[in-house]
């Protein structure tokens, strides 16, 4: 291959030698790669459970063992049916290399209560990837962990209500179907959201509209006060009386 600007040249005795420097480059290289793969950070930690992972990896070290021994009862607490902290060393003391080299190899978070990493695993932490996050007070390290196992959480999916029309006049269109003449009595109807249809307070379809016309206009969405002609999707059983109610499913972040 090119070499890059800044690239070494060294001389070696023989090809052969040359190949074996080059191979365990290769390897370095790769292994480097795999490292940098493996790296978390509390900000996207909620990335990975995209991949079906859903424990945050953790490495404590505090001031004194006390310190220590509070923080993982305070997070390991925090463990539901869906996420989990799992904290695969803790400990008094200073943040060494050897911290840092077990959290790269097992993709977790080094969190620190006054404490700070030393030069030599702060800097294997920068070449591999890994995070280090300081506190001084308890409660902030809770609050961070909290707010990164809440972005594991699977979205609770609420309905939003948007809009209802009462039927009117029912109409039978050739080679069209069964037509309802409606007013929109509130909000608005939107024609590629959800539908019900109620009779009587009681749902007798759900599904999505055929068509939606204010007069021969096709519209994406008619407000209230304003009178449309609605087509439901294989539905044609329309009564005047009837409402329909248009509505749209949205998914709310949820907190531990």
């Amino acid at each position: 291959g090119v070499p890059e600007a800044g690239d070494s040249v060294t001389v070696v005795e023989s090809e052969q030698e040359a190949k074996e420097i080059g191979l365990r480059r290769q390897i370095v290289e790769r292994e480097r790669e795999l490292q940098s793969h493996r790296k978390i950070t509390l900000e996207d930690f909620f990335k990975a459970a995209a991949e079906g992972d859903s424990t945050l990896r953790l490495i404590v070290k505090a001031d004194v063992q006390g310190s220590a021994e509070a923080i993982v009862d305070t997070l390991t607490r925090m463990n539901t049916d869906e996420v989990s902290v799992d904290v695969i060393r803790s400990g008094a003391g200073g943040i060494a290399e050897s911290d840092v080299m077990l959290a790269a190899a097992s993709g977790a978070v080094i969190v620190g209560f006054r404490v700070r990493p030393d030069s030599r695993a702060r800097e294997r932490a920068a070449a591999s990837g890994v995070d280090i996050q300081c506190f001084s007070i308890i409660y902030d390290v809770e609050d961070t962990v909290r707010k990164a196992l809440s972005g594991l959480l699977k979205p609770e999916k609420r309905e939003e209500f948007l809009g209802s029309a009462e039927i009117r006049q029912i109409f039978r269109v050739p080679k069209i179907g069964t037509i309802a003449g409606c007013y929109v009595v509130g909000g608005v109807v939107k024609r590629n959201s959800r539908f019900r249809l109620v009779r009587n307070g009681v749902v007798v379809w759900e599904g999505q509209l055929s068509s939606l016309k204010h007069f021969k206009d096709d519209r994406r969405e008619v407000a209230a006060g304003y009178e449309c002609g609605i087509g439901l999707e294989g539905y044609a059983d329309l009564k005047s009386g009837d409402t329909i109610e248009c509505y749209e499913i949205v998914e709310v972040s949820r907190e531990l």
